[in-house]
């Protein structure tokens, strides 16, 4: 009797039994994270470029060679990850520089379209937003390109190219309604650029007009020494990313920046220590989340990316010529670095420096040359604008390469949901992802780490921030 309701309950269990894990389950696990975590550090040491580290195990762990994993914890950290990626694009929503992207804006369109328009498909048509993020955070450690010109300028540009990308994935997903007779073609189409233009029109115009003056106004005082943290959402067809982008940036915006503002403190210890000032969005997100998504949710992210290459497949003769041509193809994307010193000769030199205005002078002396000094300064000054901004349009163009995430989800969704990918198209769209994913990145982090420091004292590099200037009256006042 006692067997028959045992056999019974087992049936018809509401809970998960709980039982020691095995040994060697633990042992995987543990050595994925570790070989994650050290692939990590030797690829950001020497080539700057952390994530290529982070791909390769996830190929030798997952399903594309040993496939030490079990496919449901490879499911399991796929989302993961993807919640990982979530984070990465809040918090470069919550660090980027509303005003520089502002001021930037023309450029970053134009080099938006430029990228958009160099593509043979629309699976790399997108720069992976969150491979952009992680790019600029990890390639110097004593310049901050999230703060410099041509950080938003790429920022700016990596989001109208993503969004562009995932209202394509969006249609591609959608295809088969046609065929079935669902929705017609111009609103398949027409739905998720409206809901993205809804919410990149509509988000910064109720933050400036409606609820930043709010918050200002009724709530922000009674903020302080309290944490808040906003979950983006997502509808009628946009993407939980680019959600996430918006939130980030909505959040930034909301305190006033009013030196004497709760929200407005150096660190985060002089939010907690001063009863009138509170932590700033930002600070309360690296108190809680950061450490966990830096060191557990994004290498599981950019894991999951080597999770779904199909790497074996690639190594076919034929394969590789198409994969080697596609992918020279889709390296031209870097023509929208060109844009940089385009703008760059358009925009007035600044003022050139006294000494070099009187030295050009002697020597028109000297010579017997007779030349206008103005005009002299004015060339002169041009010449060494143009050439400060190469490095930042070869960061600009090298950057905008890597596809990413977002290319493998629109190839795999024309693949898996659709009749109009073949294998061959897909395998080769596959191997031109994985390299101008781990292209781009290297070619990142060699360039900043050359010439990281120029860029950053450059016309394109940092530029002050509140926090700075508030810093800089508080060292003076002192």
């Amino acid at each position: 009797m006692s067997e028959e309701s045992g056999a019974e309950a087992g049936s018809d269990q509401r809970f998960l039994p709980y039982h020691e894990p095995g040994v060697v389950d633990i042992l995987i696990l543990v050595s994925f994270f570790t070989f994650l975590w050290l692939a990590e550090y030797i690829s950001t040491k020497f080539i700057r470029a952390g994530l290529i580290g982070l791909i390769a195990v996830g190929i030798i762990y997952g399903q594309p060679l040993a496939n030490i994993l079990q496919h449901d914890w490879q499911e399991t950290f796929l989302y993961l990850g993807y919640i990982g990626l979530i984070l990465i694009i809040f918090e470069g929503g919550l660090t980027a520089r509303l005003d520089l992207l502002r001021a930037n804006i023309g450029l970053s369109t134009a080099g938006a379209a430029t990228g958009v328009t160099f593509i043979i498909g629309a699976a790399l048509s997108a720069t992976s937003l969150g491979t952009t993020f992680a790019v600029i955070a990890g390639a110097s450690k004593t310049v901050d390109l999230s703060q410099t010109r041509v950080g938003a300028v790429l920022v700016s540009a990596a989001v109208i190219d993503d969004v562009t990308g995932l209202v394509m994935s969006s249609v591609i997903h959608d295809l088969g309604d046609i065929s079935s007779g669902g929705e017609s073609l111009g609103w398949l189409i027409g739905r998720p650029i409206l809901a993205s233009a809804a919410m990149a029109i509509l988000t910064p115009l109720l933050s400036k007009f409606a609820l930043a003056p709010f918050f200002r106004k009724f709530l922000e005082r009674r903020f302080a020494n309290t944490y808040l943290f906003t979950a983006p959402t997502c509808g009628a067809g946009t993407s939980v990313l680019f959600g996430a982008f918006l939130a980030g940036s909505f959040l930034s915006y909301l305190p006033s920046k009013h030196p004497e503002g709760p929200f407005v403190v150096l660190d985060r210890e002089e939010g907690e220590r001063n009863k009138d000032k509170s932590p700033t969005f930002i600070h309360t997100f690296e108190y809680y989340c950061l450490e966990f998504q830096k060191f557990v949710l994004e290498p599981l992210f950019f894991a999951s990316i080597g999770f779904a290459i199909p790497f074996l497949d690639l190594w076919t003769g034929s394969a590789i010529w198409h994969d080697v041509v596609y992918t020279l193809l889709m390296l031209t994307k870097f023509i929208v670095g060109i844009w940089i010193p385009i703008w760059a000769s358009f925009t007035k030199p600044s003022a050139q420096p006294a000494g070099e205005i009187s030295g050009s002078r002697m020597e028109n002396a000297v010579s017997g040359d007779e030349e206008d000094p103005s005009a002299a300064a004015q060339t002169a000054g041009r010449a060494a604008q143009l050439k400060a901004a190469i490095s930042p349009g070869l960061l600009l163009g090298m950057a905008m390469v890597a596809r990413g995430e977002i290319s493998l989800l629109i190839v795999e969704i024309g693949y898996n949901n659709t009749p109009y990918v073949s294998r061959a198209g897909f395998l080769t769209a596959i191997w031109a992802t994985l390299l101008n994913t781990i292209l781009g990145p290297i070619a990142v982090g060699l360039l900043v780490k050359r010439n990281g420091e120029a860029i950053g004292k450059g016309d394109w590099g940092l530029v002050k921030g509140p926090n700075q200037e508030m810093e800089e009256s508080r060292n003076g006042g002192a």
